[in-house]
Formats: C-alpha cells, structure tokens, sequence
C-alpha cells in the first residue's frame, strides 16, 4: 500500500507532496529535518493524503501533482 502526500508548514504555510509507503514516518522525517527542501519550513502537518494500490501509481500521481494541472486540480477540489 502506498500513499501520496501533501504537508503544509506550519512556519510559513508552504506545501510539500511526495509519495511513501509509511505517512506517518515520513512526516517524522521531515519534522526532523532529514529531507533538505522542508528541513528550513519547519514543523509540517500531514494536510492531504491519497491512496494507491502500487508504487507506479503513486510516483506518477506525485508527479501529476507537481505539474500545473495538479495545482489546478488542488485548487480545484479546495485542496490548498
């Protein structure tokens, strides 16, 4: 089972997504500072999270998220 993720900073109020297969562990992660992007926009909370059946499917939805249609879709589904 793996996850998309969208975090929000709590600092700054900036969004991070990525994919994973633990949310919560992850999100420890990078409240500890172990990823380099939110190492300086922390703390994080976890602010969406989205279900996939493999890894496939989750790196290409982070990806889709990354683009200016999954913004859009964001804003569109009040997301962010």
């Amino acid at each position: 089972m793996f996850f998309v993720y969208i975090l929000k900073s709590v600092r700054d109020g900036t969004y991070y997504n990525g994919s994973t297969s633990n949310v919560e562990k992850r999100l420890k992660e990078h409240n500890a500072g172990k990823a380099k992007y939110t190492k300086g926009h922390r703390p994080y909370t976890a602010h969406y999270t989205e279900h996939c059946l493999t890894k496939s499917e989750a790196l290409a939805r982070e990806r889709f998220l990354k683009t200016i249609d999954g913004y859009n879709w964001l804003k569109a589904n009040q997301i962010i």
